[in-house]
């Protein structure tokens, strides 16, 4: 059964009217034809008027769709000879922070990313895409070997959050996260980052400090999920999408802002419609992300990311 989300569902059910009537053994005939013809007119038609100005609540739900791709499928379509490493070296791996070396556009890299599942198994083995401490140790891990052997690092964030679970606050959860931010903000080798889904709290900041923050059209970033910022200044979780709109945490909005440095476009209705497209589309915003960045020295790479979280926030008063 296809997953569908409240405001498109005048979409999916005129798709679903013309799978039925291109499945018809006369829909070849000419008024079936010419039915059908009309009903994908009608449907592009809709597509755009409901894609084309989605709110800020519709495109977290858009980020969280459990068909969009995930850090895995992204690794498998625009890298090659991925090598999984697993482990932190001090308790166990973390299945929902995956990562090692892979080979991008010709060059050695490391690859990091949270990876949520696609259906109920595979998300609670990954723990829906929130890691432990464990996790974050062993992407710091990573970051550190690609220093040591100066590859460039690229990093896909797509989690609500870190795991706020008591194991996981027991064994170091927010030291394990501000150790993370500490070392890519000092890494002297090229940084990218690419939000490909959610991006909540420390979670995703663990594996955001970078030279270039490339955002897909459709993620978000947010310092708390829009419900559980409903539950705290309203008490009530149905008031999600005037949070959502408060949170401004949408592609768009964080551009203008300066929080991130691109906004990668998505097809209409989303990177799940059309992988092919996003994967194309990333691969280009990567490929000439690390293009620049191979310019720069060790000492400009540090000074570049220095300064791009330097002006965040910042503001000039005319008074």
């Amino acid at each position: 059964m296809k997953f569908m989300m409240d405001f498109e569902k005048p979409v999916v059910e005129l798709e679903t009217k013309l799978e039925e009537l291109k499945k018809l053994k006369t829909a070849g005939d000419p008024e079936v034809a010419q039915q059908i013809e009309f009903l994908e007119g009608q449907l592009e038609k809709l597509r755009q008027k409901i894609y084309s100005k989605l709110t800020s609540w519709q495109r977290v739900q858009v980020a969280r769709h459990p068909d969009r791709p995930r850090t895995l499928d992204y690794i498998e379509t625009i890298f090659s000879d991925f090598i999984e490493l697993h482990g932190d070296r001090l308790f166990k791996d973390d299945p929902s922070i995956v990562g090692g070396f892979a080979y991008f556009n010709g060059n050695r890299t490391v690859v990091i990313g949270h990876q949520k599942g696609k259906n109920t198994k595979e998300n609670i083995h990954r723990n829906f895409g929130m890691a432990h401490p464990e996790g974050y140790r062993k992407a710091l891990r990573l970051m550190k070997l690609a220093e040591k052997f100066n590859l460039p690092l690229i990093c896909f964030i797509d989690t609500p959050g870190a795991y706020p679970g008591i194991g996981a606050e027991e064994r170091g959860q927010a030291k394990a996260i501000a150790d993370n931010l500490m070392a890519m903000s000092m890494l002297e080798v090229p940084i990218v980052a690419v939000n490909i889904g959610e991006g909540g709290s420390g979670g995703a900041l663990a594996l955001s400090v970078a030279n270039r923050l490339l955002m897909l059209e459709n993620a978000y970033y947010s310092v708390i999920t829009p419900e559980g910022c409903a539950s705290i200044l309203w008490r009530d979780d149905s008031k999600a999408p005037e949070a959502a709109e408060a949170l401004c945490l949408t592609a768009d909005k964080l551009l203008d802002f300066g929080i991130i440095d691109e906004v990668i476009s998505e097809p209409l209705g989303g990177a799940h419609r059309h992988p092919e497209f996003v994967v194309n589309e990333l691969k280009e915003a990567l490929k000439s992300s690390l293009e620049n960045l191979f310019n720069l020295s060790s000492e400009n790479l540090l000074e570049n990311r220095y300064q791009k979280y330097r002006k965040i926030g910042s503001f000039l008063n005319n008074a």
